[in-house]
């Protein structure tokens, strides 16, 4: 879902002076799910697998 994810955000991330050649929105999202719950995205429990999709989802609604 990260590499789905990711690509869709391809070309959507708004522009930041730390990243001149544009972001990439795999790290973006991986990142993000690693700010949200506080781990990897590797070492997040099983049973909060809905709200990791719920997660996936808003970022790919709402590229930031």
């Amino acid at each position: 879902m990260i590499q789905e994810a990711g690509l869709y955000l391809q070309g959507q991330l708004p522009e930041h002076p730390n990243h001149p050649k544009g972001r990439n929105p795999y790290a973006h999202v991986a990142l993000a799910l690693k700010d949200k719950f506080n781990t990897s995205y590797k070492d997040i429990e099983d049973n909060r697998f809905d709200e990791v999709v719920d997660y996936i989802n808003y970022l790919k609604e709402n590229p930031s």
